[in-house]
């Protein structure tokens, strides 16, 4: 089966602002469209920054603190969050540059980066950096849909039998979980497919039930007399 990549599973119609949207105006479509996060687009429809609701809420916590932004932050940290509570429009908002996926990346590598950067959705862009997309968490799942059928054809048409004798294996796969046996020609073998196995798309997890061959121990010299 063909992996999937981004443009597989995004939103082909993704919500928007440009650079000059005002604060009011993304404070009411974050409301109106029930997301935390819109990518802001200057005026040749390349992703500058995302503005989200944690840049807006910069605003009302600088306000809010008794003591001023002094009390609150200081040095380069002051001075962001300053800006951000000086700011009317997305450009002054938005944090840049934009954390993106392209369309030809795999669903893992988005995920990844949604997991490593902290953010819930990605904006997917083309090469020139326009906006094409959006993939957000829930889109990454997808590939967790898959068929236990589906999941098995691959392992052991793709994986197994590219790698190894399929004869010496048996593959049952169950709500996603791959419950691995049989006996492979060495070890590296075994742990080899074991791993391709837990990178097949939908794989929740692999139960690692084979009986590997065990080295032979080398014999000691006898004593010298």
């Amino acid at each position: 089966m063909r992996v999937k990549t981004v443009k597989d599973v995004m939103s082909t119609l993704p919500v928007w602002v440009s650079e000059t949207t005002s604060f009011r105006e993304i404070a009411a479509r974050l409301r109106q469209c029930r997301v935390s996060a819109f990518p802001v687009l200057d005026a040749h429809g390349k992703v500058t920054g995302v503005v989200s609701e944690a840049d807006l809420l910069v605003k009302e916590a600088v306000l809010d603190e008794p003591g001023g932004v002094a009390g609150l932050l200081a040095g380069l940290v002051h001075r962001a969050a300053q800006a951000k509570a000086d700011g009317v429009t997305a450009a002054d908002l938005m944090t840049s540059p934009a954390v993106t996926a392209g369309p030809d990346d795999t669903v893992e590598h988005a995920a990844r980066l949604m997991y490593d950067r902290k953010v819930k959705r990605l904006p997917v862009v083309d090469q020139a950096g326009r906006l094409i997309g959006i993939i957000s968490r829930t889109d990454v799942l997808a590939v967790f849909g898959r068929t236990d059928a589906e999941i098995r054809e691959e392992i052991m048409t793709q994986v197994i039998a590219g790698h190894a004798e399929p004869s010496y294996y048996s593959v049952i796969v169950k709500d996603g979980v791959v419950t691995l046996e049989g006996n492979p020609e060495t070890a590296a073998i075994g742990h080899d497919l074991a791993a391709r196995i837990r990178h097949v798309q939908g794989v929740v997890a692999v139960r690692d039930r084979l009986v590997y061959p065990v080295d032979p121990v080398p014999s000691r010299p006898g004593p010298y007399f």
